[in-house]
């Protein structure tokens, strides 16, 4: 990931300082860098990072979380898989996901995996947590956000699986 102007960074800062629960995708095509460095900008509090060679573990503990929203956002399309997280196993150099004939499957590049982030925002009105996986290059891989119930809370189960799971891997909550 190349260097950003600290002018630049100030502006993320501020765009999302006047509008929290903005889409980052928007603000990083807008400042034309990598959606990482506008992670970056995020308020300490809602952002802690682990290494991406963590990736094989974080899937495997979001495994067993229940239904989860998983999200593929590029410049041509927002793709959302709800359910539960299928669990894996590496073969040919992938992470072979185990969904079977329904539901969530496909195949993951664990060495592309940079960084590991966990993320608590607003959006649309509503508290998100999330588990955003980047690449070296600074984009997104995909996104795994904590489930909902009929209330359309977050899950208080998988708040709790969160927490832990951001705790352990990378520190109370700051990057």
């Amino acid at each position: 990931m190349t260097q950003t102007e600290p002018a630049t960074i100030e502006k993320i800062r501020e765009a999302i300082t006047a509008k929290p629960d903005g889409i980052l995708e928007m603000l990083a095509a807008e400042h034309a860098v990598p959606l990482r460095v506008v992670m970056d900008c995020l308020p300490g509090e809602s952002v802690a990072i682990a290494d991406g060679t963590r990736f094989v573990e974080v899937l495997g503990d979001i495994a067993e979380w229940g239904d989860i929203t998983f999200i593929c956002h590029s410049k041509d399309a927002v793709i959302e898989v709800s359910g539960p997280l299928p669990h894996g196993r590496i073969g040919h150099g992938m992470y072979n996901l185990q969904g079977g004939k329904s539901g969530l499957s496909g195949h993951l590049r664990p060495e592309r995996c940079a960084a590991i982030y966990f993320v608590r925002r607003p959006f649309m009105g509503l508290e998100t947590m999330s588990v955003q996986f980047f690449n070296a290059e600074g984009e997104a891989m995909f996104k795994i956000y904590v489930g909902r119930d009929e209330e359309r809370r977050l899950r208080a189960g998988q708040v709790e699986r969160f927490l832990r799971l951001q705790a352990r891997l990378a520190g109370a909550g700051t990057h």
